[in-house]
């Protein structure tokens, strides 16, 4: 274990996740294979090594901080780019059973042969929006946990995401550092979609301490029949009291 894994150590350990040296490993894997991804495609724009275990690795676990990953057996990432937070937490946590949803085809190619090459079982890559692939009862209104990472404003992921979520289950929206306007924007879009927003968490990125928030959505009933409308049509025209 070189000084960068270490430190990546260290910090998981202080938020009580310990990671085995075959996961060490998977994470490794995980950054050469998106360097050399990267080269073919644009994946990501952060390719140095403790960056991407910080910002990439360390930032997708950090929703298993607060949120007790381990009660929960379903995940849905949607609009997860390069697999975050959702591959992080498939090596962190070997016991869930994940589904990636991205609209670019490329990606999901990336995706299915990373998850190829780090072994990782009970993980399907779906390609097509997110608005498609939640009407398809195999997806709709399924899965304990539903994740999304700085994909859109929040009154549009509610749109995209809670239809995946199962009721009484968890949608969690990672944003950034100013998320106040787009909460009291959001109200409308969260009575429509059947969710409740319970709490709201922030953290700062170590050592460059940048600011994260955590959005908790819990689903209170199944999703109406007319959501979520036709692809292209939540970002166009998002679900605000007009």
């Amino acid at each position: 274990m070189d000084a960068i894994q270490q430190q990546f150590v260290q910090f998981l350990e202080k938020q009580q996740i310990t990671l085995s040296t075959l996961q060490l490993d998977q994470f490794e894997q995980y950054y050469k294979t998106l360097v050399e991804w990267n080269e073919k495609m644009n994946l990501t724009g952060i390719t140095e090594r403790e960056q991407v275990y910080l910002k990439h690795f360390y930032d997708s676990l950090s929703v298993a901080f607060n949120f007790d990953v381990s009660s929960v057996s379903t995940i849905a990432d949607i609009g997860s780019g390069a697999g975050f937070p959702s591959i992080p937490l498939k090596i962190a946590f070997p016991h869930l059973k994940v589904t990636i949803v991205d609209s670019l085809n490329k990606r999901i190619l990336f995706l299915k042969e990373l998850v190829s090459q780090l072994g990782l079982s009970d993980t399907e890559c779906v390609h097509g929006r997110a608005e498609d692939i939640a009407r398809l009862p195999k997806y709709r209104d399924q899965f304990d946990l539903v994740t999304a990472r700085a994909v859109a404003r929040l009154q549009v992921l509610n749109e995209f995401c809670l239809p995946f979520v199962k009721k009484d289950g968890t949608f969690i929206a990672m944003k950034g550092s100013e998320i106040e306007d787009e909460l009291s924007e959001s109200s409308f879009s969260l009575s429509e979609l059947k969710g409740k927003v319970v709490r709201v968490l922030n953290m700062q990125l170590p050592i460059e301490e940048s600011m994260r928030h955590f959005v908790e959505i819990h689903k209170l009933g199944a999703t109406p029949a007319k959501y979520p409308r036709k692809a292209g049509i939540p970002l166009k025209e998002p679900l605000i009291k007009r």
